[in-house]
Order: structure tokens, then C-alpha cells, then sequence
């Protein structure tokens, strides 16, 4: 039999967290800055790197599309760009194992090249939606097979030429605007997509850096097809979605006072910030400007009693990797905390909401559950067994749940965690959180 790999995590109730740490590169950005340092004409130096599974599965992919990347040493990269149209036809198909992004943004980045390719990826991302990527890309005339259900393997085949596209989202997606722009690269005339709220946008961001020209406003983002990318130098803030694990974590443990360093402020990412000040969270901002057109700053952040609140719509878009961790600060607030227009939750690497309220009703929360989100009333947490489902950002949520248990708590299934953040564990505990880590692979 082929070995299952199983992680737990050991959590001791009543720590706090304390000091200053600088979490890991943003995924999304070091997903971005491999692919599109690829296509340039010219080197480009990349620093501040995720050396996450999920990231260096994307660079595994750039390289088996021919592209010379020297490193990761550190956190730096050397891509020696091969232009628009510089790409190969791999020998074997595509890896991506639990990255999500990674083959939804290659979906568009391959539609318009004159060569077949095959994306697979571990059984959760061979379960996970791929639709509402390849039905406007097929739009486009792209040539992209899905099974039955919609999901992965992805077979692309080669098309005579790619047309422009001018696409309204039904449902705020950055994955799917960026493939769709991605793919508008290599489109005759232009691609625009209109966004039913805001989105994450470095992807739009670091095609202006690296000098191809976009235009966005007013929800509207749009691109000439056939221009080029040149060389340069991307630096990669630390990624606010794990700073998150620490901001819920120094709020709900008393005598908690922590400084992240170097947290990336896009304003498209910032809204578990804004949640968690609406909910009494004591967190400081201090801008320490811009790199590459992504606002970087310092955060501190204090303990403090928190309140339920009803979660504003427009926010949930700009906190939508952050929930598994605002779900725990629910947990321990005042009163009721509702969200609501969060179905994106039901297909990430697990189902967020159903996984979230398991493991918090088992800490004895009360979690009453609905399509798109979920009515939490704030408690005493219990030590208990949890269960992470192999989904890293659960695993991470649970494990800062430990500092306001009244017993130890013990988390499963939290392998996946490396995909995010490597030295999770390490990093928690030199801030002050009672955890330890386990191999729990079996045949």
C-alpha cells in the first residue's frame, strides 16, 4: 500500500503570543511572479519567495514548460524570462498537487499556446470546480476538457487563435479574472471582465510592473492581447492570509502583544483586518510603503475582548482565504457572529464551513450552518479532537483555537500544511503557542 501521510498538531491551553515575527511569502503573489516572470523578455529577480508546496509546484511547472529558473536560495529566484510565446510543450503532464491556483491560472496562461498540455493534482484538487474557469475561456476559443463533473484532469489542445472576451464574473473570483486576463494575452483585440465586487488584484498589479499595460476602474479590468512583459525585480510581501493565524491568535489569548513584519496591505486583501477591528480587535497599521505597486506595513497587534458581529458583504471577498481563522475569533466573541455570501467556502481544499463548525461544536461552540455561511455564538472552547481534513488553513485556525481552550486539543489530518507555510509549528511556538507536531503516516 502507498503510505498516507498524517500530520497532528499538539496544542497546551493558556499561552500567548508575543514578540515579532515575519510570516512567509504571499502565496498568491509568488504563484504570479513565477508565471509571468516566465513570459517576460528578460531576467527576472524575484525576492521574498513561498517556498510552500503549492508555490514550488508552480515552479516545477514553469520549468517543465522550459523555462530556466535558478533557486529557490533563500527565498530568491532567478527566471531567465522566454517572452510571450517562449513556452514548450511539457514531456509529461503537469503536476500541481493541492494548488488550486496554480492550475486554475495555467488554465489561462496555456489556452492560447500551440502545444497540448494535461494538469492533474492530488485528490482534493482533482474534486475541486474547474467550470467556472474553462466555460469562459471555451468563450474564447479555447479547447479544454474537463470530466463530467467539471473537474480535473484538464486537457488543453491547441487552437488556431484566441479571441478577445468581454466577461461579467457571476461570482467574485481573482482565480477566474486572472485566468481570463492571462489568456487575454494572447487573445486578438481586447479582454475585459467586469467584477460583481472586489477581488484580489496582483495580478493586474504585477503586469503593470513588469511594464504591460492594464487598464482598471470602476470594477472593469482590461488588456490588449499581444504586447509584451519585460524583466525586473518582484519583491514578495509576507501574506497576510497567515498572518492571519497570528492576528486571531494574539487577540483571543490575554497578555498577547505581537508585531508582524512586512505584511502585504493590498487593499483587496485587507478585510480580515477591518473584521476583526469591527469586532474590537486592537490592531495596529503602520505603512511602510510601496514595492512593486504592493503596499507593505508593519502590524501589532494586542489581546483584546471581542463582540459577534454580522459580517458585512462587501467584505467577505477581501477575506475569503482568511474565514477559518475569523471563524475561531467568532468563536471566542461576545454574542453572535453571522456570515453570510460566503458560498466560495463549500469548495475550497475542503468545505470550510461544514469542517469549521464540526471542529468548533466538538470544542462545544454553537455553529448553526447555512449554504453560504454560518450563525457562530461565541463560548468557553473545550480541548478536544479536531479534525484539519488535510485542509492547511483549517489545520493553522485549530491550532490557534489551542490558546483559548480550557484542555488540550488535538488536530488531525494537518499534512498540507507545508502547501502555505513551512515552519508553521516552529514559528507559532518561538511566539509563545504550546504546540508540538507529530508524523502520523501510516500504510
Amino acid at each position: 500500500m502507498t503510505a498516507s501521510r498524517d500530520r497532528q498538531f499538539h496544542v497546551q491551553p493558556e499561552g500567548r503570543l508575543t514578540g515579532r515575527v515575519r510570516v512567509p511569502g504571499d502565496k498568491s503573489i509568488s504563484h504570479r511572479a513565477v508565471m509571468l516572470g516566465s513570459i517576460t523578455e528578460g531576467t527576472t529577480r524575484v525576492r521574498g519567495f513561498l517556498e510552500g508546496e503549492d508555490a514550488m509546484a508552480t515552479l516545477a511547472a514553469m520549468r517543465a514548460l522550459g523555462v530556466r529558473i535558478d533557486g529557490p536560495t533563500a527565498g530568491e529566484l532567478t527566471i531567465h524570462g522566454v517572452g510571450l510565446h517562449g513556452l514548450s510543450e511539457p514531456a509529461r503532464p503537469l503536476d500541481l498537487g493541492n494548488s488550486g491556483t496554480s492550475m486554475r491560472l495555467f488554465a489561462g496562461l496555456l489556452a492560447g499556446q500551440p502545444f497540448p498540455t494535461e494538469m492533474r493534482g492530488d485528490a482534493s484538487l482533482m474534486r475541486r470546480p474547474m467550470r467556472r474557469v474553462t466555460d469562459p475561456l471555451a468563450r474564447m476559443g479555447a479547447s479544454i476538457h474537463t470530466t463530467g463533473n467539471g473537474t480535473a484532469p484538464l486537457r488543453i489542445e491547441p487552437v488556431s487563435g484566441l479571441q478577445g472576451l468581454d466577461y461579467d464574473m457571476p461570482v467574485a473570483s481573482a482565480q477566474v479574472k486572472s485566468a481570463v486576463l492571462l489568456a487575454g494575452l494572447y487573445a486578438r483585440g481586447s479582454t475585459r471582465v467586469t467584477e460583481p465586487a472586489v477581488t484580489r488584484d496582483h495580478t493586474e498589479r504585477m503586469l503593470a510592473a513588469l511594464g504591460y499595460p492594464v487598464n482598471a476602474a470602476d470594477g472593469v479590468v482590461g488588456l490588449q492581447g499581444g504586447g509584451r512583459l519585460n524583466g525586473g525585480t518582484i519583491e514578495v510581501p509576507a501574506d497576510i492570509s497567515s498572518a492571519a493565524f497570528f492576528l486571531v491568535g494574539a487577540s483571543i489569548a490575554p497578555g498577547s502583544e505581537l508585531v508582524l513584519e512586512e505584511v502585504g496591505l493590498n487593499p483587496s486583501r485587507t478585510g480580515v483586518i477591518e473584521i476583526l477591528r469591527q469586532m474590537g480587535a486592537s490592531i495596529e497599521v503602520e505603512p511602510l510603503g510601496d514595492g512593486d505597486g504592493e503596499p507593505v506595513g508593519r502590524l501589532t497587534v494586542r489581546s483584546a475582548d471581542l463582540q459577534g458581529i454580522d459580517i458585512p458583504r462587501h467584505l467577505v471577498p477581501l477575506a475569503i482565504d482568511e474565514f477559518p481563522a475569523i471563524f475561531i475569533a467568532a468563536a471566542c466573541a461576545h454574542g453572535e457572529t453571522i456570515l453570510s455570501g460566503a458560498e466560495e467556502l463549500r469548495v475550497k481544499e475542503s468545505d470550510r464551513i461544514a469542517v469549521m463548525a464540526d471542529g468548533l461544536t466538538a470544542m462545544g461552540i454553537e455553529v448553526d450552518t447555512r449554504p453560504d455561511g454560518a450563525r457562530i455564538v461565541g463560548g468557553r472552547l473545550r480541548g478536544a479532537q479536531v479534525r484539519a481534513h488535510g485542509d492547511h488553513r483549517v489545520a493553522m485556525a485549530f491550532a490557534m483555537a489551542g490558546l483559548a481552550a480550557d484542555g488540550p486539543l488535538e488536530i488531525s489530518q494537518c499534512a498540507e500544511v507545508d502547501t502555505s507555510f513551512p515552519g508553521f509549528v516552529a514559528m507559532a511556538a518561538q511566539a509563545g503557542l504550546g504546540i508540538t507536531d507529530q508524523d502520523a503516516s501510516h500504510e
